[in-house]
């Protein structure tokens, strides 16, 4: 298991500073670097990691140490990780001196709290087995397994890293953590991807996959279902299905692709902001490939950076003002058709609040006409209102509507098009020579609204076809 320890501090970690936290463990202790240099890592005798350090980060978004570690840090900082293997004692310590030192520096705060101390760590007695590096606890020919304990899980760099990593072996990766954890929105959508899991450690039952609740056994080198012998079904742990404490609020998500001609006056991202700013009155604060997001909103920045990756795909993360939760995962793809993006942008509500539904229309209309929506499909979920997922049962998505791009309507055709067979009557937008549909698909949380949606989805694949 690895333990995190991360200093947060107003001043700049410079060579000097972190070369005297690295000292933390007095000078028998080596270094190396990793992952391109963007890694220090401190080893002990014959060669077992003990801690990694990764390259600060300044953080120039209000709101993300209060988001993701219950702390809340005046902006600008600069944020330090200092990873500590478990299967070292000394190692949990030492971390908290590498940052407790950079804080005697630079001054600041460390979490957790009480991990910060100045003393040097004596770990001449560390055995010499094992090898690797902090960062995964477990790898087998099937999984890379991490043990992660912090308030939420984010997707960091490091965790991105490994996931890569994982995929480009052929692995599954798996994180396993206490049942008080929770993920973020951006984490949580990694890991509702086949084959990666999310395990939490439970009292009654041992392990359950804390997205589906699933009872969990270590088989072949992975986590994986614990299968009934009567009737070869997974059974359900009963700690996700227990009543939260707090009741769930409302998620409202809109999935939304649009495709652009790739020349040199594209400006990513404008799609995104109108979507933010229509349904709640702000743009997006903050952007970047990970979290904790540090860059300020900039499409042009963006768009800069998605450019410099093609033709690689770029996965970003954009974040809101403190005061309504919101987030999106941005995936920006160079195709034969040109540069795509697949926006998915969550928003949290109380149980008590309205949803702003009547927004969705009119919004659909401006996407149409300005910003070369290919699909827009609005769902709406019973989930956590800070966008948070606990290992707790939650409502599915049920979408709300769907709107079509002029595009896919040409290709289709009007006429077949706003026809489906169910009782659904679209609505056309944009201009009357190349109109868009919008498809309401019924009132909010309607479980119908499944039926109507495959309906309307088989009705316009016959007509593509």
């Amino acid at each position: 298991m690895t333990k995190d320890v991360i200093a947060l501090t107003p001043k700049m970690p410079n060579v000097w500073a972190l070369m005297a936290s690295l000292y933390a463990g007095g000078s028998d202790l080596d270094l190396s670097a990793a992952a391109d240099g963007a890694v220090v890592q401190l080893h002990g005798p014959g060669g077992r990691p003990l801690v990694s350090v990764e390259s600060p980060l300044l953080v120039q978004v209000p709101g993300e140490a209060e988001r993701l570690l219950g702390q809340a840090v005046q902006t600008p900082y600069w944020w330090t990780e200092a990873r500590a293997s478990t299967a070292v004692p000394e190692a949990e310590k030492l971390a908290g001196s590498v940052c407790g030192r950079l804080n005697a520096l630079l001054g600041g705060t460390t979490w957790p709290p009480d991990a910060a101390t100045t003393e040097i760590v004596d770990v001449s007695a560390v055995p010499s087995a094992g090898a690797g590096q902090p960062a995964v606890d477990v790898v087998t020919d099937n999984a890379a397994v991490v043990l992660i304990d912090r308030p939420v899980v984010a997707l960091t760099t490091w965790l991105a890293e490994i996931m890569r990593t994982a995929v480009a072996s052929r692995r599954a990766l798996q994180i396993v953590t206490p049942p008080h954890v929770r993920l973020s929105s951006a984490a949580r959508t990694t890991l509702a991807r086949v084959p990666n899991r999310w395990v939490v450690q439970d009292p009654e039952c041992g392990y359950y996959d804390g997205l589906s609740g699933a009872v969990l056994r270590w088989q072949d080198g992975a986590f994986a279902p614990a299968l009934t012998k009567a009737s070869g079904e997974a059974t359900v742990a009963g700690a996700f299905t227990r009543t939260p404490e707090s009741p769930l609020g409302r998620q409202l998500i809109l999935a939304i692709r649009t495709v652009h001609k790739a020349d040199e006056r594209l400006l990513l991202g404008g799609a995104l902001e109108t979507a933010w700013s229509a349904m709640t009155d702000s743009p997006p604060t903050g952007w970047g490939t990970a979290e904790p997001v540090n860059l300020p909103w900039s499409p042009r920045q963006l768009t800069d950076l998605a450019r410099e990756r093609a033709p690689e795909p770029s996965h970003l993360v954009v974040v809101g003002g403190p005061g309504r939760p919101a987030m999106a995962t941005v995936r920006v793809t160079r195709t034969t058709k040109g540069v795509e993006e697949e926006v998915i942008l969550t928003i949290g509500y109380d149980a008590d609040e309205e949803l702003p539904l009547d927004r969705i229309q009119p919004l659909a209309e401006t996407l149409v006409k300005t910003h070369a929506l290919k699909t827009m499909l609005t769902s709406v979920r019973r989930a956590r209102p800070d966008l948070t997922t606990a290992p707790r049962l939650e409502g599915p998505p049920i979408p709300y509507a769907f709107t079509l791009g002029p595009d896919d309507v040409d290709a289709i055709g009007f006429d077949h098009a706003r026809r489906p067979p169910v009782a659904v009557r679209p609505t056309g937008l944009g201009t009357p020579a190349r109109p868009g549909l919008h498809f309401p698909l019924g009132e909010a949380e309607d479980p119908e609204a499944w039926g109507r949606l495959q309906g309307v989805t088989a009705h316009l694949r016959a007509g593509a076809s």
